[in-house]
């Protein structure tokens, strides 16, 4: 069973490395600011007797993730980890700019080169998760949910994957496209054919969508439909092919092609941008697949998508029934800052720089994997 599993039946109240299975070299100090190191030696040799809270904020509003990592990570690797005091918000939790989301009480020398580690886990997960939340609010803005699926394999480096995954999904993304991004929250990958399958049967879609259903039958039927740029033309033609069998077609089309229903019907044109996926092009769709009797069908779009363009279809009540959303959601926007505050009980901080108690804080009891 994962982890997730047991955390969402209330056996653990936090995943732990089991689930982030962390570098070991993390406990050498590899991934840590020098300077971190370097005072971590000063201290231990100085000043071994102190005792310090750390605390973290950031200065957006944002929904909160990475804390559960964050806590793993000091549990994992920080000396004596039994010994420090840790406070925290939740993974999903609503934050306010300049809000305490967690704190670290103990000796200096146990965690310190650990903060920029913390700090970088909290701004990439926060940071994805915020944007996956923003866009699933987006795809609402009409008064009806539309799905997302996280499909940011190509947008970063794939180790990235599994941690951007569970962000997205606790953003709200319940569909992503490689089994990595679902591994920490235990589902698998979803997708249906890429434009290398239609190019292998030499840009008929009938052809490759008909391969693709014999080889997964169990599979939810969705042609990809742009490959030839003729949108309308490919999806009645594999429409009037697979009836009832095709549950949707999705559109891909680059930002710098304009679909060739358009060069056919040019008098439409000169009021609007007629390049890639555009609301006019998907009225237009869903006009010719419910003229035909696919009422059916849905469409899914992807390509580009931001929060403030599916906001944009939304209010316009374009006929979208699925975003596929990318590169926009990995955009690292949100950064946190972590800050000694007590020094041996007494407050001690930099200029600007104070403790801020927050009665959302949870104290944090030890656990390891």
């Amino acid at each position: 069973m994962k982890e997730i599993e047991r955390k969402l039946n209330g056996e653990i109240s936090r995943l732990t490395n089991k689930t982030f299975k962390f570098d070991e070299r993390v406990a050498e100090g590899w991934f840590s600011a020098v300077y971190f190191l370097k005072t971590r030696d000063i201290v231990e040799k100085h000043l071994p007797d102190n005792k310090v809270t750390m605390q973290f904020f950031q200065k957006s509003e944002a929904v909160l993730c990475g804390t559960d990592e964050a806590i793993a990570l000091i549990h994992t690797f920080a000396d004596h980890p039994e010994e420090l005091e840790i406070h925290s918000l939740k993974d999903g939790d609503k934050i306010n700019p300049y809000e305490t989301v967690l704190t670290i009480t103990g000796p200096y020398q146990y965690f310190g080169f650990l903060e920029g580690i913390i700090d970088g886990i909290l701004a990439r997960r926060t940071s994805v998760a915020t944007n996956v939340y923003n866009v699933v609010k987006a795809a609402r803005s009409s008064g009806r949910q539309k799905p997302i699926i996280f499909m940011g394999d190509r947008d970063d480096h794939f180790t990235q994957q599994s941690g951007d995954g569970y962000a997205a999904f606790i953003g709200g993304s319940t569909a992503q496209a490689t089994h990595a991004m679902n591994e920490w929250w235990g589902k698998e990958g979803m997708g249906t054919m890429p434009h290398a399958l239609i190019q292998m049967f030499k840009g008929d879609v009938v052809a490759a969508t008909k391969a693709y259903q014999d080889q997964f039958p169990k599979d939810q039927l969705i042609a990809l439909v742009d490959y030839n740029n003729d949108v309308i033309t490919d999806s009645l033609k594999v429409a009037r092919e697979f009836g009832d069998q095709l549950k949707g077609v999705r559109v891909d089309t680059s930002r710098n092609l304009v679909d060739k229903y358009f060069l056919r019907n040019q008098h439409l044109m000169g009021t609007f941008d007629p390049r890639g996926v555009n609301p006019e092009l998907i009225f237009a769709l869903r006009r010719a697949l419910d003229e035909e009797g696919f009422k059916h069908v849905k469409i899914v779009v992807s390509g580009g998508f931001t929060e403030d363009r599916i906001r944009s279809f939304e209010q316009n009540k374009v006929p979208v029934d699925l975003y596929g959303v990318g590169g926009s959601l990995l955009k690292i926007g949100i950064g946190f800052t972590g800050d000694n505050v007590f020094i041996d009980g007494e407050p001690e901080a930099k200029e600007g720089r104070r403790y801020k108690p927050n009665p959302r804080l949870e104290y944090v009891e030890y656990q390891i994997d």
